[in-house]
């Protein structure tokens, strides 16, 4: 069992004290569904105290570094080559509707270089975690990604566009989706981008791809994923960078096999237009 440094030990902190507050507000957020207002400002207003308890915690431990936070955006810390990415609730839909699936994100980035990952939880106490060259864990146990070799057999995770958000990338989803569908074992939409690339990391999904994600969703995850063996990279091919726009993941032996699908399938709807 590895021991966690400083660094993670501040961020679980964080991720854990807030995870206990988002589960009291998960409970609420169930009876709020019978409702004729429902939750959505309940949810809006356990997402942004979550997030001030998460940087709370952060900037009391590393008073130094900057954050960049999915609901109050950026604040400057005094040293720049340091920056926590965080996502108080990822999965924010699944909240709202009482489906017990989401997480908060937490990463840490040095000099533009993603450091350590944590991915937490709360219902299911599943603590993910990550820290360059040594390893990704979930709660004390060491995790892989799954040895599969053949698409035919893999099971893989997307997210799909919705009203308000990549509307222009729908046609594309299709066609990739289409292509995903027709070669895999199965294709599963579970709406928290951070635990899918999670699940990859754990050997639980074999591959996982979605468009026009924000670095809060990612960036934790991608540490954890590529300390499992795992590889991510944009849709072209390129290293995963917290501004990329394509996000896809698999491991070692169907990543390429599974972006060679997806940019056949994104030729096509060039092809088409």
């Amino acid at each position: 069992m590895m021991i966690r440094s400083a660094i993670l030990n501040v961020m679980t902190k964080a991720a854990q004290k807030a995870g206990r507050s988002l589960v009291r507000d998960f409970g609420e957020v169930e009876q709020l569904q019978v409702s004729r207002k429902g939750p959505g400002d309940f949810v809006s207003t356990a997402d942004k105290k979550a997030e001030r308890i998460v940087i709370e915690e952060l900037e009391r431990a590393r008073p130094e570094a900057s954050i960049l936070a999915e609901e109050s955006g950026t604040k400057e810390g005094d040293d720049p080559t340091k920056r926590f990415i965080v996502d108080p609730l990822d999965g924010t839909t699944n909240f709202l509707h009482g489906l017990p699936h989401w997480a908060i994100s937490i990463a840490y980035e040095e000099r533009g270089d993603l450091i350590a990952g944590v991915v937490f939880d709360p219902i299911k106490d599943e603590l993910f975690w990550a820290e360059r060259g040594q390893g990704a864990f979930l709660n004390d146990r060491r995790i892989r990604v799954s040895a599969r070799q053949n698409l035919a057999d893999a099971v893989v995770g997307t997210g799909i566009p919705h009203i308000g958000r990549d509307t222009k990338g729908h046609i594309l989803f299709q066609r990739r989706l289409a292509a995903v569908m027709g070669n895999t074992a199965g294709v599963r939409r579970w709406g928290t981008a951070s635990l899918d690339l999670c699940y990859v990391a754990a050997g639980r999904f074999d591959a996982f791809w979605e468009r026009a994600l924000s670095p809060w969703d990612v960036a934790a995850g991608a540490v954890i994923l590529k300390e499992a063996g795992g590889f991510i990279t944009d849709a072209s091919g390129r290293a995963y960078k917290v501004d990329s726009v394509d996000t896809v993941a698999a491991n070692d032996s169907l990543h390429p096999a599974f972006l060679k699908l997806l940019k056949d399938a994104s030729k096509e709807e060039k092809a088409a237009e």
